[in-house]
């Protein structure tokens, strides 16, 4: 027996527990497998718990390395060594095991057999039905109804002390941040935001990197521990460096010392199980490794596959890759590979005849998926996308190369329509500036889907209030479809409405409304008069009369586009959602208050229901719910709505968006109402200077701020301060939308009144 073992164990303390439990609940005899993949510390496991419990099993320890020599022949020779029996000569090996174990001392008794393959090889020589006999396994597979321990990787804290005790403390605690990654974000790794990791430093985030690349791996943790420990001048950051350029061929992972339980190096230990598998088992393995290092839908891997019978898959999964702990069952459904061993199969997918087959395949069936993602994704849809989206991910990212021309669009952008739908505009973008950049590389700067690429493009920088960056955008957008398409199809009305939409947002009324009105005709003329595409320029046609005070004008659109998605879409949908939201809006602003209450609630009931608590859809209908209860002074509700559509803006949109400025701007115009200056000021000002820095000093919402800060003065009595903010207002207002313009016309009532009382002091 190996009793030496590992000095530096750690991370393991649950699972001795279980394993003495499991073999001590069994009266007669109680055989339980320590089960896992190679590396995973399947052996260590055992020598610990029989070294722990040396005293316990007072009748003996009796270690067989089922690899190193007949099982029978270990256990008579230990019962000669150390209990002074002789078995009978002329008996056979199972005969003179069986003797041994009749006259075996008193006691608790522990056979451990290590590292079993085949169970009938061993079965002959288990002791008889007695409970102070305990047998004890190692093994890479699954042995029916044998009790089981299946051993997984380490969790990150216990991989990061194993690493520590290998490596000198001090070493990693004292290690700066190498030159080469200062600035690069290294650190942003989702694994190491577990709650419980704490502050680090600089040597522990490295460390942890280290651990998390090695797949928390016991085997290559040591390996890797025990040659930094070597090589004292290699620091983590090269040592790091060095696995993401070679991977498993990395020497550390292969150079194994002699004080080692493990008798192998990582890809030798892997091999050993390869070895084990039939050409379709070891297809399957080397397809599963194309898959993102994420958890995997089954029916993905059917739909590559769709020639080869499913009950052939079913058993190469379950009889050969879980049954050898090469593939891990994570729930129903869904199944993961180990970092390590998708390397180790992506190798060998290599010298596999179907490689290119396979990879088109996984390419063709994620398009798929692609093209079916939703515009507007409730949370139902979420849950049932999200499993694809890191293969997605992959695809785009390292399988491009696979994708036909006419796919390259839907790879690229799938990720962003899912992240874009659900208000996520950040990770939405990186997507959409990858999709323009490498369309236009495959396809040229003239091809119908780099137009498609800017125009998704342009929309979500509009979004994020990037305006001087969208319009380019949607200027090249329209007239290369113009140009490639002609002047009637649907493409163009998208970009005549989107551009319309910018101009929207920038208050360039004039300029919005006439492309709004030809996209509206467009759509109807290729489309109908019952399509969704026209519901959604009746409803932006009607915020833009809205906008400019048109009122008569609006409503009877916002009618006739919430009638339409709800005839379309049904009750729920998120569209129909903002239909709700924008018609209460037009109704409060009308003072129509108990018709915009309903339509409020129902919006935001639906878009909580659909979308999830954080979303922008939400923050907004949050926020025009507490601009009503403000309007009728009910501002015990109102106040929590404010701060609660303030919050999530500032979480999904970031700090510098126009819609976190109309939030502080309302916040702050509550505190006013209520005698809260001091609280009201900060905002106020905050909200004037987000809206000239993203809007520019001509904007009707810097105006609008002008004139609400001007107010905030002029209740304070500061009179000299709230009159050239409240001409800067009026002047605005008219230039941009009017003398008639209701904005226009409050503004110079507000102006009219301040005058008056500063007369009257005179």
């Amino acid at each position: 027996m190996p009793w030496s073992g590992a000095t530096k164990f750690v991370g393991r303390e649950k699972e001795l527990a279980h394993l003495h439990q499991l073999l001590q609940e069994n009266d007669s005899v109680a055989i339980a497998a320590v089960a896992g993949m190679g590396g995973v510390g399947k052996t260590e496991l055992a020598l610990q718990y029989a070294l722990l419990q040396r005293e316990f099993y007072s009748g003996g320890i009796c270690w067989c390395g089922v690899k190193s020599g007949d099982v029978g022949l270990q256990i008579v020779q230990f019962a000669r060594i150390h209990l002074d029996l002789n078995p009978l000569t002329d008996l056979d090996l199972i005969g003179q095991v069986k003797y041994c174990w009749q006259r075996w001392g008193e006691g608790e008794v522990l056979l451990v057999l290590d590292d079993v393959t085949i169970y009938k090889e061993i079965q002959p020589y288990l002791p008889p039905s007695s409970s102070r006999f305990k047998v004890l396994m190692t093994t890479r597979k699954h042995f029916g109804k044998i009790p089981k321990l299946s051993l997984d990787v380490l969790e990150p804290q216990a991989a990061l002390d194993l690493l520590r005790n290998l490596v000198r403390k001090e070493r990693i605690d004292l290690t700066p941040l190498p030159p080469s990654l200062q600035g690069k974000g290294e650190f942003d790794s989702p694994l190491l935001a577990g709650e419980g990791l704490g502050e680090r430093s600089i040597g522990e985030l490295l460390a942890l990197q280290l651990c998390e690349r090695l797949g928390y791996l016991p085997l290559g943790i040591e390996l890797v521990g025990r040659y930094l420990a070597r090589k004292e001048d290699l620091s983590l950051a090269e040592m790091l460096q060095r696995l993401e350029k070679k991977g498993l061929n990395e020497r550390s992972l292969s150079q194994r010392e002699d004080d080692m339980t493990a008798q192998l190096g990582v890809q030798a230990a892997f091999e050993l199980s390869w070895d084990e598998l039939n050409d379709t088992d070891k297809q399957l393995a080397c397809l599963l490794s194309l898959f993102a290092a994420a958890p995997i839908p089954w029916e993905l891997v059917e739909s590559c596959l769709p020639d080869v019978d499913a009950e052939e898959l079913e058993e190469s999964r379950d009889d050969m890759l879980l049954n050898l702990h090469l593939l891990q069952r994570k729930e129903r459904g869904i199944y993961q590979l180990h970092p390590l061993l998708r390397e180790f199969f992506q190798a060998k997918l290599q010298g596999l005849d179907v490689a290119e087959e396979f990879k088109r395949s996984l390419c063709r069936i994620m398009v798929a998926v692609a093209k079916d993602i939703p515009d507007s994704l409730t949370l139902e849809q979420i849950t049932i996308v999200s499993p694809a989206i890191p293969h997605i991910a992959e695809v785009a990212n390292h399988l491009i190369e696979y994708v036909s021309d006419d796919d390259l669009y839907w790879a690229l952008t799938g990720n962003g329509q899912f992240y874009n739908a659900q208000g996520l505009y950040d990770k939405a973008a990186l997507w959409y500036e990858q999709c323009v950049k490498t369309t236009k590389q495959r396809l040229g700067e003239e091809h119908p889907n780099v137009a498609t690429s800017l125009n998704n493009l342009a929309v979500l920088y509009s979004y994020q209030g990037r305006y001087s960056e969208a319009e380019p955008l949607h200027i090249q957008a329209l007239a290369l479809r113009r140009k490639l398409l002609g002047e009637e199809y649907l493409e163009v009305a998208v970009s005549l409405n989107n551009l319309a939409l910018l101009y929207y947002f920038q208050s360039k009324y004039s300029e919005a409304e006439p492309l709004y009105i030809q996209a509206l005709a467009l759509k109807r003329k290729l489309l109908g008069e019952e399509h969704l595409d026209v519901a959604l320029s009746l409803n932006n046609l009607a915020e833009l009369y809205y906008s400019q005070g048109r009122y008569s004008e609006a409503e009877p659109l916002y009618i006739q586009a919430l009638a339409l998605r709800r005839k379309l879409l049904g009750e729920e949908h998120p569209h129909v959602a903002l239909s709700l939201n924008n018609l209460g809006k037009f109704y409060s602003s009308q003072s129509r208050y108990s018709e915009a209450e309903p339509l409020y609630i129902q919006a935001l009931a639906l878009s909580r229901k659909l979308l999830g608590e954080e979303h922008p859809d939400v923050a907004l209908s949050l926020n025009n719910l507490a601009l009503l209860y403000y309007f009728q002074s009910r501002y015990s509700e109102a106040e929590p709505l404010y701060i609660q559509a303030l919050a999530l803006r500032r979480k999904l949109l970031g700090e510098e968006h126009p819609d976190v400025a109309v939030s502080l701007n309302n916040l702050a115009g509550f505190y006013r109402s209520q005698g809260r200056y001091s609280e009201a000021e900060p905002l106020y000002i905050q909200a004037l200077a987000l809206n000239r820095k993203l809007l520019g000093e001509e904007h009707p919402h810097v105006a609008v701020s002008l004139n609400n800060l001007a107010k905030f003065y002029y209740s304070q009595t500061s009179y000299s301060k709230a009159e050239p903010l409240y001409l800067q207002a009026l002047d605005i207002f008219e230039r941009r939308l009017g003398v008639n313009h209701p904005h226009t016309v409050k503004c110079g009532e507000n102006l009219a009144i301040l005058r008056a009382d500063m007369a009257s002091q005179q």
